[in-house]
């Protein structure tokens, strides 16, 4: 296995800016940065304020990765097709919903507050992963 393009201060940089957002976010909103739960809710939120947030947090998440890419330019590259990825975010909201929350929600925040059930969540999260790479990779030829 050879790893291309690995830009450890980047790495270091964006991790710390990831705890540093959900901590504020939890700090001064009372809220967990599960980013599937926040765009979930989005449109189902029915107390006042609760709309403006959610908003202003997946804004941030647009407006940061463009502003990296406009001064880091890094080379993206989708090799697979319109439908694959379609089929990979359908996927993704699935599993979001039966695992109850996303990497953020129990990788960041949950391990950070030592949740069992965040905890566990993560460890499939990454196995899961791991074997689909495998599979993907080595067994059906992606």
């Amino acid at each position: 296995m050879v790893i291309e393009n690995f830009t450890p201060v980047a790495a270091l940089l964006g991790g710390a800016l990831i705890g540093i957002a959900a901590t504020l976010l939890l700090l001064l909103n009372g809220r967990l940065a599960g980013v599937s739960g926040i765009a979930g809710r989005l449109l189902l939120s029915l107390r006042p304020g609760d709309v403006a947030w959610r908003v202003m947090f997946l804004l941030g998440l647009v407006v940061g990765a463009g502003a990296y890419g406009l001064v880091a330019s890094p080379a993206i590259r989708i090799d697979a097709s319109l439908p694959v990825v379609v089929l990979g975010g359908l996927l993704v909201g699935f599993g979001t919903q039966l695992g109850s929350g996303c990497t953020s929600g129990h990788g960041v925040c949950g391990i950070a507050r030592l949740s069992p059930r965040s905890i566990i969540a993560t460890l499939v999260f990454m196995i899961c992963g791991g074997v689909t790479v495998f599979l993907v990779r080595h067994i059906i030829g992606g």
